[in-house]
């Protein structure tokens, strides 16, 4: 019971994620016109991540405001606050409940070098740790029912956003993928099942090998094969978080992280790492490396902080470039049509001897949660960079308290009144209630870019930060996907009276 009680709360919070968006949707570029230079904003033709602002939302933001040429001195940004809203609000993650085991699931995916890993991680790696924590029994159930060609017993429910967009022509080839995935755990025999722990590493690392395998296999479709290319020659870091009752186990490769924010007795804020951060300057990571590769590498595996100068994180998915051979990879693009359209350029770094440099195995953490712990954040790097743990912890605490403030009035003095529920109203008007995101995770990305030295959101920044030109925006900030998950104290500290 305590698993359906803690999870019939945590559910609202799956709309607590969202991301604030760069690489890849909308981008400037320089038109010449009678000895000026103007800025046109235009759409880009690359696939797009989940949720990214609607085509009616671009194109009002492409008439909303204009900046001249970076060679010049003055900016001019206009952007309304509704529409800066619109932005803050663009969605990238991914929620879901595990019909078939127990719990629920919220993941974040952080893509670089394109959208496409991002996105393909972001639909399927809930269903390869799904299908990782199921009985021998269940597994043989799904397997029989497409040897019958019947529907196959649900295996997630979604958590989508309206602005979720997915892979639709890939859904066969990722079918069949998950079924050679649980067709491999019917043949390892194992009982009583994985572990927690052990299900999400062996989702994370399968996943990624089906993405390497997928590119390297003949396929006769031109756009599934681009799209192939496009998610193994990208990248994405991720982070995944399982809450079953007051178990909470985090998976983690990359430099997204997940922090717990703690009430503490005295009324003071904690903070509780529950990731550590896959870069250059984690010790434990360059010593993993070290061990993995020959003794003269040791210079030359991270350099300008960057695995091979290339990459920031240090695990990921995708990212072939790192993990194949030079002869693999040749082969691969010298089979594929146009890769210069697709944005797919065959590089290899200096001193590129002993791949796989790069691998998506996650670390996990496990957490007993406790009455105090009363949310759950995880983010991409790009909201660390811009705020500590410590102020997004107080951020959220802030926010609750304000939420908690602020809610309308539930009990009316009787008989109601149009005169009472005026002054109601007015009530609420003057504590600002409007003013307020009703969402936590807006509410970060709206301080991450918009924090003056003071602390406070500064609308001009923010609206600047908002609408600089892919060009420019790159050197001040990076993508946001934040996801916050609550927990109920009281649900809590019940199962612990329960169970004593």
């Amino acid at each position: 019971m305590m698993s359906r009680t803690v999870s019939s709360w945590i559910l609202g919070s799956a709309r607590n994620s969202f991301v604030l968006q760069r690489r890849g949707r909308l981008y400037s570029i320089c038109v010449p016109n009678r000895h000026k230079i103007k800025w046109k904003l235009v759409f880009s033709k690359t696939l797009l991540y989940p949720g990214t602002c609607s085509l009616d939302n671009t194109f009002s933001l492409r008439k909303a405001f204009r900046h001249t040429s970076t060679e010049e001195e003055e900016f001019s940004f206009q952007l309304s606050p509704s529409q800066i809203n619109d932005i803050l609000r663009a969605d990238r993650r991914s929620a879901a409940t595990c019909l078939q085991t127990r719990g629920m699931m919220f993941g974040v995916f952080d893509g670089h070098a394109g959208s496409a890993c991002a996105q393909a991680v972001s639909e399927r790696l809930l269903h390869y740790i799904a299908v990782s924590l199921m009985s021998r029994q269940t597994l043989e159930e799904m397997e029989l029912a497409v040897e019958c060609m019947k529907p196959v017993i649900p295996i997630l429910q979604l958590h989508k956003h309206p602005n979720d967009v997915e892979h639709r022509e890939m859904t066969s080839q990722y079918f069949e993928s998950l079924r050679v995935y649980w067709q491999h755990l019917l043949d390892l025999d194992i009982e009583p099942g994985f572990s927690l722990e052990e299900a999400m590493i062996s989702a994370f690392k399968r996943l990624d090998s089906d993405i390497s395998l997928e590119v390297q296999a003949p396929q006769e479709n031109a756009l599934v094969r681009n799209t192939a290319l496009q998610v193994a020659f990208s990248g994405a870091t991720a982070c995944v978080a399982h809450i079953d009752g007051i178990h909470l186990h985090v998976a983690n490769a990359g430099d997204c992280r997940a922090i717990l924010g703690v009430h503490e007795e005295d009324g003071s804020w904690s903070t509780i790492p529950l990731t550590r951060d896959h870069n250059a300057y984690d010790e434990s990571e360059i010593r993993r490396l070290k061990r993995e590769h020959p003794r003269s590498e040791e210079k030359t595996l991270f350099v300008n902080d960057r695995l091979l100068g290339i990459l920031m994180p240090s695990r990921a998915f995708g990212d072939v470039q790192l993990k194949w051979s030079k002869e693999l990879q040749h082969s691969v693009l010298e089979n594929s049509c146009d890769v210069g359209a697709l944005n797919i350029y065959q590089y290899v770094p200096p001193n590129y001897h002993t791949p796989p440099y790069l691998t998506a195995e996650p670390e996990v953490t496990y957490h007993r949660l406790r009455g105090k712990d009363k949310f759950l954040i995880i983010a991409s790097d790009g909201l660390w960079e811009m705020l500590s743990n410590e102020k997004v912890v107080k951020l959220v605490a802030g926010h609750l308290t304000e939420l908690n403030v602020q809610k309308p009035q539930l009990a009316f003095e009787k008989p109601v009144n149009l005169g009472y529920l005026h002054n109601l109203l007015l009530q609420r008007k003057n504590r600002g209630i409007t003013s307020l995101d009703q969402n936590v995770a807006t509410h970060l990305i709206r301080h991450a870019i918009g924090n003056n030295e003071y602390g406070e959101v500064d609308q001009e920044k923010l609206a600047a930060m908002l609408t600089l030109p892919e060009d420019l925006a790159r050197m001040y900030r990076d993508d946001i996907t934040v996801t916050v998950v609550y927990f109920n104290s009281e649900a809590i500290e019940n199962y612990y009276r329960n169970n004593e």
